[in-house]
């Protein structure tokens, strides 16, 4: 654990503006509704801000459309969530796993590693695989041959890496499967999150840029292609062959089918299903929310007869238009 650190020396760390006493010290990190004494919490929403007078927290990071709401020490920036990250960073510095190879794990003759690298207990490394500088496998993380992870990676338990992809054919009423050739590449600075798999490319690789962050029990599909510091939460799907750009967030439970195209800084709403290619940035939201059974029976009803009633609409438009022609 980081710290103790004043005010000040938080902020000629990490930047800011202080305000009030600078030299009151620190001890860890707290939520606005939980900190105690010694703790420094944020506030990057106005819905929060009502809490700022109740809160036990000894120091607060806020914006400076807040700064006059509390007489608490804190500290002004422009962007108090990412500060506060970098703050409980500082008091929290990531533990890893010792440098070097668990005597449990297989790591293959051929495969190359970086330096710094931590293979933890039961990991399986394939040949010819390369991992980059200060990478960290937690224990049962499996990479398939051939495949690359770049430096600084973190990849927790059970993920599974180069896998083949779903390649299957048809014939005479039998699936025939398609040798999946390629493999997978993944940037520097990537986080994967416990029981993520990545499939291996049917001919070409499958791609992960620089600065991806995939929760727990993603499914990324063959020869997908994820842009560089785009992030998705848990449970998300990828089909084959999609690509998403760069700097996009996806929600958790979202689906994305295969062979589409999205765009750079798009954001998917949780459990929406991309079935067509995104060409513009913004948000997009697809889902029928809960509802009471009956009440979401009838809805559910009504948007079954929507091509119906669509088509009478249209057939009353064009009565009307007659209509009008004729009295003109």
């Amino acid at each position: 654990m980081g710290g103790p650190f004043t005010l000040a020396q938080i902020a000629s760390q990490l930047g800011g503006r202080i305000s009030g006493d600078p030299g009151i010290l620190i001890h860890q990190v707290g939520s606005l509704e939980r900190a105690g004494r010694g703790q420094i919490a944020f506030v990057s929403s106005a819905k929060y801000r009502a809490m700022l007078a109740s809160t036990g927290a000894s120091a607060l990071v806020l914006a400076a459309d807040a700064e006059t709401l509390t007489e608490l020490p804190r500290i002004v920036c422009d962007d108090p969530y990412s500060y506060f990250a970098r703050v409980s960073q500082l008091f929290n510095p990531r533990v890893t796993q010792p440098d070097g190879v668990h005597p449990s794990a297989s790591v293959a003759p051929t495969a190359k590693l970086g330096a710094r690298v931590s293979i933890g207990p039961g990991c399986a490394i394939g040949a010819g695989v390369t991992i980059g500088d200060d990478s960290c496998l937690y224990p049962g993380v499996v990479v398939y041959h051939g495949c690359r992870i770049g430096a600084r990676a973190i990849i927790h338990s059970g993920v599974v890496i180069g896998a083949d992809g779903f390649g299957i054919a048809s014939e005479g009423g039998r699936w025939l499967k398609i040798p999946q050739i390629g493999a997978v590449a993944i940037g520097d600075d990537v986080e994967i999150g416990a029981n993520t798999t990545i499939d291996r490319g049917a001919m070409d690789d499958t791609q992960v840029g620089d600065g991806v962050k995939l929760d727990n029990q993603i499914q990324i599909g063959h020869n997908c292609r994820v842009g560089a510091h785009t992030a998705m939460a848990g449970c998300v799907a990828v089909a084959g062959s999609a690509e998403i750009g760069s700097h996009c967030s996806i929600g958790a439970g979202a689906l994305i089918l295969g062979h589409l195209s999205i765009c750079d800084r798009v954001r998917v709403s949780a459990d929406t299903v991309i079935s067509s290619s995104i060409r513009e940035p913004g948000t997009y939201t697809g889902m029928f929310p809960a509802d009471e059974h009956a009440a979401w029976a009838r809805n559910t009803a009504v948007i079954r007869q929507l091509a119906d009633l669509l088509e009478r609409v249209r057939a009353l438009e064009k009565r009307i238009q007659e209509k009008e022609k004729g009295d003109g």
